[in-house]
């Protein structure tokens, strides 16, 4: 019987989120989600000198954010959490012991001026410090309890290591090309190879899915198992996202910090479909639901090759994500960024969410939603200066007075009611409605283009529609004077 699926995302807090750690969390939540296991969050906290607590927070902001939520970690606990590496530093003591006492490790009293004399001497042979590799000088070295150590591995020296990869397929290294390399510092911290092996045997993790760059550390980790004695975990290693260039993806490229997303007004499900399809694929099915998802997502289907961003793309699937919403469910996202804009909260609940639905096909993400509501929650619309001077001119006045006049006395002021009394009294002046309908729009709503005329007048109500009416037929009597 196949033990139960316990994968794993081991974030550094050294920076921002980045788009393809959160590719990585969300392939692993997925799976585990999908198979019924457990998916664990581990902070990789070893590097004191770049670990800060706000990128600590950064990490949980982030996965609440995107709600994939972890069964063990940090605030849930396991049975050895929460799962700091800080914390766990008796743990990789107990492990590098024995591997000592195995023969696999030993101790390695060289000091730095020990090391940089064997580095010297490997560059005046080769006239290169390239290919320097530590040169096994205390693999036989008796124990000298007074001196300050660090623990090295003892790496084979011949054969090879390999592993059949999820989504590389087999890999294999030559056992020459690795080194004895340091598994525990001096402080009793481990470097990232022996931290992770020692992390994945205790939390029982079966499934190692990480980066592409990940690939050169896994013989070395795979060394460290099979030292121990511990089963061997399956491995997959996803390839990079790729700048449109084929570079490795920057800030030059992309908005590659998660909170920047956030920032723009993107949601949740639109980051992670748009990231799902870096790299995995469905058929020709685009856009997809978080269910959907859990229920769809293989390994098979990883692709082996990097994945180009495509910023035109990610804003055609995150459109598409917020138009999946329901209007009551835009209305309670949309109020922060509202806030932002400095515009007063919405007191009539359904004429508010009547017009999130009238604005959201024009929408791509929750700023552009809150940028299309502003005149529907503005007492007097900020006008487009072009569009304003274009239309609100003299020419135009009478035809605005006109629609003055006839919303003044129409009831019910629905959209369907107002259209047909508008056309109306269009025809009985010999008008077009389109020579009444743009100078109206820019009137009511300060921009040429908006929703429907008659549902953004049903919407704004008669009051307020009156109101900018006769704002706009004074500034052209103002205009005329001057």
């Amino acid at each position: 019987m196949a033990s139960p699926v316990r994968v794993r995302y081991a974030p550094s807090p050294t920076g921002y989120m980045h788009l393809g750690s959160v590719r990585t969390a969300l392939f692993n939540w997925l799976w585990a989600r999908r198979t019924g296991g457990t998916f664990i969050l581990r902070v990789e906290d070893t590097d004191l000198e770049r670990s800060t607590e706000a990128s600590v927070q950064a990490i949980f902001d982030a996965m609440r954010w995107l709600e994939l939520d972890w069964d063990e970690g940090p605030e849930v606990g396991g049975p050895n959490g929460p799962y700091f590496q800080t914390q766990r530093t008796a743990i990789y003591r107990e492990f590098a012991e024995r591997l000592i006492q195995r023969g696999r490790a030993y101790r390695c009293y060289c000091t730095k001026e020990d090391l940089a004399k064997a580095r010297a001497e490997h560059k005046a042979r080769t006239g290169s410090e390239q290919g320097f590799r530590y040169p096994c000088t205390c693999r036989n070295r008796s124990a000298e309890p007074d001196k300050e150590y660090v623990v090295r591995l003892r790496a084979p020296e011949s054969g090879v290591t390999g592993w059949n990869d999820l989504i590389k397929g087999p890999i294999a290294f030559d056992n020459e090309s690795q080194q004895d390399a340091v598994l525990l510092r001096h402080n009793g911290l481990p470097l990232y190879n022996m931290g992770a092996a020692v992390d994945d045997i205790t939390m029982g993790v079966t499934l190692v899915a990480r980066g592409d760059d990940h690939t050169i550390n896994t013989p070395q980790q795979i060394l460290i198992y099979e030292a121990l004695g511990e089963p061997v975990p399956q491995f997959a290693h996803m390839p990079l996202i790729l700048a449109p260039n084929g570079e490795k993806l920057s800030k030059r490229h992309a908005a590659v910090s998660i909170s920047d997303y956030r920032e723009l007004g993107y949601l949740p499900d639109g980051v992670l479909n748009y990231l799902v399809r870096l790299g995995w694929s469905h058929g020709d099915q685009e856009i997809f639901t978080r269910p959907e998802l859990i229920e769809k997502f293989g390994w098979d289907h990883v692709g082996n090759t990097g994945a180009k961003y495509d910023l035109k793309k990610f804003q055609h699937v995150q459109a598409s994500q917020l138009r999946l919403r329901d209007p009551a469910t835009l209305a309670k996202l949309v109020r922060p960024f509202l806030e932002r804009r400095g515009l007063p909260l919405p007191t009539d609940t359904a004429k508010f969410e009547t017009a999130v639905a009238l604005v959201t096909p024009r929408a791509g993400t929750l700023v552009e939603l809150a940028d299309g509501l502003d005149y529907f929650l503005r007492e007097v619309a900020e006008p487009d200066a072009k569009a304003w001077g274009k239309f609100i001119v003299a020419a135009n006045a009478p035809r605005l007075s006109g629609l003055r006049a006839v919303l003044a006395d129409a009831e019910p002021f629905e959209a369907a009611a107002l259209e047909a009394r508008v056309k109306t009294w269009v025809e009985a002046e010999g008008v077009e409605l389109k020579d009444v309908a743009q100078p109206a729009r820019v009137a009511l709503t300060g921009r040429s283009n908006s929703p429907g005329l008659f549902e953004v007048i049903a919407v704004l109500g008669k009051a307020r529609c009156l109101a900018r009416l006769d704002a706009a037929i004074a500034a052209i009597a103002t205009a005329g004077a001057g």
